[in-house]
């Protein structure tokens, strides 16, 4: 572990090297601009860009906090006397890391979902001011403010919305582009609605607040359906941990369940099924648990 560590360490520092050279050789106009045209932002001044690469590259991506759990594995086998839990630790790694990134693409997925509806009112708020849809694009997701910022937590790119509105570009197609993110296709919507006012001439405003109405009416079935799953949730968890309580109930009465499991042919059949059959109940659950979430989804 410690060689794959050390190697591991090897390559990632030879890539950071190997950025910073290629960071250091990159061609910059004496104008400012990355290749001398006017309608692109100043190039960053190399000892920006390099701080920029050494602040993204700071945490490699093998770095996962999963890992924690095979140095506990090993001080838990060490002290047991057995394999078992060191083997048990490194096969957990991979499932509670995708896990963890499932939970943190559910967030990035509402916090879309929130996001798409603020654009949709501060477009509508725009226009009545007597913007013109460019205009009112442009200042919506301009950077520094409040919907740019609801969405780029929720990791929407807003460059291409802010080009397209700035320089008369095709703004239905970056909408759609948006719209292919999960969470975010109430931005097709707004597409559909920004072509119709552009082919016909049609109020843009009042379609964007029925577009808003409907996808906060779409949040709070999702939000009522989350609410309603959270008590499966809870009452998975919990019997997912009884085994747990019944090992330290066992071992306060004398009984050695440990050392029963982890010693014994009998105990390490029993300790494999009940594994098995635990990870089959979980599988069970959050098969039920993401059909209802479907169901929610497609009554939206």
């Amino acid at each position: 572990m410690g060689l794959l560590a050390a190697g591991a360490r090897g390559a990632v520092v030879r890539r950071g090297r190997t950025r910073r050279r290629r960071l250091l050789a990159a061609p910059a106009s004496p104008d400012g601009h990355s290749d001398g045209s006017p309608d692109r932002p100043p190039a960053p001044r190399p000892g920006s860009r390099i701080a920029a690469a050494l602040r993204a590259r700071r945490t490699p991506r093998w770095a996962v906090p999963e890992l924690l759990l095979v140095p506990a594995g090993l001080l838990g086998g060490w002290s047991l006397g057995s394999p078992v839990p060191a083997l048990a630790a490194l096969a957990a790694v991979h499932p509670l890391y995708r896990w963890r990134l499932g939970r943190q693409g559910r967030r990035a997925e509402w916090l879309r979902e929130a996001a798409v509806v603020e654009l949709c009112t501060a477009l509508a708020a725009e226009l009545r001011t007597g913007a013109v849809p460019g205009q009112a694009l442009e200042s919506a997701v301009a950077p520094g403010g409040p919907t740019a910022e609801a969405l780029h937590r929720g990791g929407v790119d807003t460059t291409a919305l802010l080009a397209a509105a700035r320089f008369a570009g095709d703004v239905p197609a970056a909408l759609r582009r948006t719209a292919r993110l999960r969470g975010a296709a109430g931005a097709a919507a707004v597409a559909a609605c920004w072509q119709v006012a552009s082919d016909s001439g049609a109020g843009l405003a009042a379609a964007l607040d029925r577009v808003a109405e409907a996808l906060r009416a779409d949040c709070a079935l999702r939000e009522t359906v989350r609410g309603e799953l959270a008590g499966p949730r809870t009452t998975a968890l919990l019997l997912a941990v009884l085994p747990l309580f019944g090992l330290l109930l066992g071992s306060a009465l004398g009984a050695e369940p440990l050392r029963m499991l982890l010693h014994t042919p009998a105990g390490l059949g029993c300790l494999a099924a009940g594994v098995a059959l635990e990870a089959a109940g979980l599988a069970w659950t959050a098969r039920i648990v993401r059909g209802a979430e479907g169901v929610g989804a497609c009554a939206c």
